[in-house]
Parts: C-alpha cells; sequence; structure tokens
C-alpha cells in the first residue's frame, strides 16, 4: 500500500536536479510504489541496457544499480523524510538472466535502523516476486544533513584542519 504523503515527498525532492541521479534518468528508472520502509521500481526494457547484444539478456549492472536504487530508496522511505545515505556494502545474488525485452522491477525492504546504518533486504525481477532475477542484501550509512559526513555524537575536529607540530 502506497504512504501517498511520502511518496509525494521523495518524488517532489527527486524533481530538483541536484537531487537526481544522472545514471538512474539514463536508465530510465521509475518509482513504483513506496510505503514505510518498502519501495518498488521499474526499469523499462531497453536495447542499450543489455549485456549481450545477441540475447539482448541486460547487462548485469543494470541489475545492481537498480537494486541499489531500490534499497536506498527503502531507507529513504524507512527514515520518513529525503536525507544523504551512502551505501556500506551491497551484495547481489544472481539467480536467472534478465528476460530480453521485458521490463525488470526492483523491491526493497529496511528491516532494521540503528542510529547510523540501516539494513536492507531486495529482490529484482520482472511480473512476479515469486520468480527473482537476484537477491540482494545491502547496508547503508545515514550521514549528517547534507554532508556525506558520518552522524556522530560529541564528534572531534577533523585533524586535517589542525596544522601539524613543528
Amino acid at each position: 500500500m502506497t504512504d501517498k504523503a511520502l511518496m509525494e515527498r521523495i518524488v517532489h525532492f527527486r524533481s530538483k536536479p541536484e537531487n537526481q541521479s544522472p545514471f538512474a534518468l539514463y536508465l530510465g528508472l521509475e518509482i513504483v510504489d513506496i510505503d514505510k520502509g518498502e519501495a518498488t521500481v521499474t526499469v523499462p526494457y531497453a536495447k542499450h541496457l543489455a549485456g549481450n547484444s545477441l540475447t539482448g539478456v541486460l547487462h548485469g549492472g543494470i541489475i545492481t544499480t537498480t537494486l541499489d536504487a531500490v534499497c536506498g530508496l527503502s531507507v529513504i522511505a524507512a527514515l520518513g523524510e529525503p536525507t544523504t545515505i551512502a551505501t556500506l556494502d551491497l551484495r547481489i545474488d544472481y539467480l536467472k538472466p534478465a528476460t530480453p525485452d521485458e521490463a525488470v522491477f526492483a523491491y526493497g525492504h529496511c528491516y532494521k535502523v540503528t542510529k547510523n546504518v540501516c539494513f536492507v533486504r531486495g529482490l529484482a525481477y520482472h511480473k512476479d516476486k515469486s520468480k527473482p532475477i537476484a537477491n540482494a542484501t545491502a547496508t547503508f550509512m545515514i550521514t549528517a544533513k547534507g554532508t556525506g559526513k558520518r552522524v556522530q555524537k560529541n564528534a572531534q575536529p577533523e585533524l586535517a584542519k589542525e596544522k601539524p607540530p613543528t
């Protein structure tokens, strides 16, 4: 079930050029559904995304990128607002090749949120989640608002700003 208010906030946030991923735009990645801690996206099939021009099978990197994006989006959905996050770890288990000429869907579920790290599971599929193309396990770091720096209580000054002893 879609959380319409959350989806509107995220879609509005992503509509600003500075918040868009050029690669996600290139892929044609679209948000299908967002709920608390869950997200679904799709990437339409395109010949230029094939990893093998003879078979037309999508490149594995397209599946990986789509899973990374949906897992990150599920973290944002779990946090309830757009914020800066970074992928710490992403493991993909490929189960079968994607079918040529079919859109790929990806689902992510953020199942645990701690102070600094979120834990996510995801899967890529065509029309049926019970027949996945690939499974994903990921961890994401929650960063301080827009700085790209890790959130730390009582953080110490950066050593790089201090002058070395003479």
